[in-house]
């Protein structure tokens, strides 16, 4: 997690670092043989922690790669917009703030986490799953902002094509190592604020 979010206690901060390892860890070991031959007992010894160590942290492998730390981010700059602020130009706010506010080697951590979400069948069947929550926490950011219930259809529908916006930009950069996810995202929610054009 970007350092303004770390926890302030010894304790908090040595469990976060032990996250951190086990997330790390599971990465390396991605890279190295691919996401399906790697198991969590694997990931726990590279990590020097046991397998019940690794379930208090993760439910799962899949959490591993699926668990994106800056969508809590993103909600909290979100709600910290500026109400006059119209909802599509204030998420964009929020998207340019933490990735302002971000260190690289947590982008670039989270750059890699996509591309293995990407990259493996069983986990982009799981994106729908986290798409479907992240256009529920949304609405209800968007809800609080407008002073409209959160399952409002509208407020769903604008929730809605902000997260379809950032997950267009997700598959145009499969296969493009070089491409700026960052960017795409925000080109991607600037089509929404200045109207598609089609």
């Amino acid at each position: 997690m970007p350092p303004r979010s770390e926890p302030k206690g010894l304790r908090e901060r040595k469990k976060a670092r032990t996250r951190e390892a086990i997330r790390d860890h599971a990465f390396r070991l991605f890279r190295a043989q691919g996401y399906g031959a790697t198991t969590v007992e694997q990931i726990a010894e590279a990590a020097e922690v046991s397998p019940s160590t690794f379930f208090r942290y993760f439910p799962n492998k899949e959490d591993v790669a699926l668990t994106d730390d800056l969508d809590p981010l993103l909600l909290e700059a979100f709600r910290a917009q500026p109400p006059e602020l119209g909802q599509v130009a204030a998420f964009r706010a929020a998207i340019r703030q933490v990735l302002a506010d971000t260190p690289p080697d947590v982008l670039a951590r989270d750059r890699e986490r996509q591309a293995v979400v990407f990259a493996t069948p069983e986990l982009r069947a799981r994106t729908l799953d986290a798409a479907v929550a992240m256009v529920r926490m949304l609405a209800q950011a968007i809800a609080e902002r407008t002073g409209r219930p959160p399952d409002d259809l509208p407020v769903l529908a604008l929730a809605g094509a902000v997260i379809g916006a950032a997950l267009a930009a997700f598959a145009a950069s499969v296969g493009d190592p070089d491409a700026d996810l960052f960017e795409l995202v925000d080109a991607a929610i600037g089509a929404l604020e200045t109207g598609v054009g089609l």
